[in-house]
């Protein structure tokens, strides 16, 4: 990134947060802010954010890791898929490790012999089916509005030319839904919400419209230290003037209409639907499934899955902490039970995930 060191120098950051202090203790109350993308998250332990905040400013963690939302139920199905004979099953890095009931993985069924490929692109996987005419290849299409756009080309191409041994195991989900059931939750109180500065290049502002329309503060805010800190206070800014709005941070990244092509692309392929988000719950018109007129390409038309009882491991709070209703220190399998290395939920195996970036910046902070 060009110009990257202004957005790391330490003396801008520190006045941005001196800022910050200044407005929160204007404000006079308990504020909570929650940032809504798994990179915030990392950014913010990675350079300490969370521990230079005033102390009635709190910061909270909220579902934006696509492979932690995913059902324990779709982590099952993508296990029983990538175990039949004769199926190359294509997955992003991040899948790999996930585990599903009774703690088998992806990587378990590698190990065991199953052809399970770590990919870069979706187009990787459209390669494969090429190259290998007498097996199945079933893409696990995972992500929010930024890697949708890549899965729907790759089912246009497979069309296209002709594969018609490529299907796709679609668990997309869509950002704005869920922000509105965390607005909508009796539990939480968030003031304002970091919004996703990736997701929202495709979204654009007009996602997010429930938010101020709730009485909350948004700002799509960067990745980089002073991203961050100045999205905090134009988060404040809003809060102590009650004047709420979507605002962008992030003005190298994002536009206010975002990218209307990649959304097209996911409209002609995809149609909303219910879904399931670990902690979360169902969320109504939330997940992305292949439309009628592609279903030669959804794996769940093309292969018949049995009845499969799925059990979340004991213990794991993986749930509560996609919510923002916990911290990962409050969960008795943190640093015990459960670390990087042994990974008991997908909070802690992701590299977008909230108990990853604590276990790696933030072990002693609870805030």
């Amino acid at each position: 990134m060009k110009y990257i060191d202004e957005y790391r120098n330490p003396e801008l950051v520190r006045g941005l947060l001196d800022a910050v202090s200044i407005l929160a203790a204007g404000i006079g109350r308990d504020v909570a802010l929650m940032e809504i993308c798994g990179t915030h998250t990392h950014a913010i332990g990675r350079y300490g954010i969370r521990r230079l905040l005033p102390k009635n400013l709190r910061l909270i963690a909220g579902p934006g890791c696509p492979v932690c939302v995913i059902s324990i139920r779709d982590v099952d199905r993508a296990l029983y898929l990538a175990g039949l004979p004769e199926v190359i099953f294509a997955t992003f890095g991040d899948m790999l490790r996930v585990p599903g009931t009774g703690g088998e993985s992806l990587q378990h069924l590698r190990a065991a012999g199953a052809d399970v490929r770590v990919i870069s692109s979706a187009a990787d996987a459209v390669r494969f089916a090429a190259e290998n005419p007498g097996r199945q290849v079933i893409l696990m299409g995972i992500g929010f509005e930024t890697t949708t756009p890549t899965v729907a080309a790759a089912i246009l191409s497979a069309r296209r030319k002709g594969v018609g041994n490529f299907s796709v195991f679609s668990v997309h989900k869509t950002v704005p839904q869920a922000i509105r059931a965390l607005i909508e939750d009796p539990e939480l109180r968030i003031d304002g919400f970091l919004c996703p500065g990736h997701v929202s290049i495709i979204t654009g502002v007009e996602a997010y419209q429930m938010i101020p329309k709730a009485g909350r503060a948004a700002v799509i805010t960067g990745f980089e230290p002073a991203d961050v800190a100045e999205g905090i206070l134009m988060l404040l800014r809003q809060i102590m003037e009650e004047r709420f709005e979507v605002a962008i941070q992030y003005v190298r990244g994002p536009k206010a209409e975002g990218n209307l092509k990649a959304r097209e692309v996911m409209a002609e392929v995809f149609e909303p639907g219910d879904a399931d988000w670990r902690g979360l719950g169902v969320i109504p018109g939330s997940g992305l499934f292949i439309r009628k007129a592609y279903q030669a390409f959804d794996a769940l038309k093309r292969f018949t899955l049995p009845q499969i009882r799925s059990i979340e491991f004991r213990g794991c709070r993986c749930g509560e902490i996609l919510r923002g209703v916990m911290a990962p220190a409050e969960c008795h399998l943190f640093m015990k039970a459960c670390t990087p290395s042994n990974p008991v939920g997908p909070c802690m195996v992701s590299g977008e995930g909230t108990c990853a970036a604590y276990y790696k910046y933030e072990r002693t902070s609870d805030r």
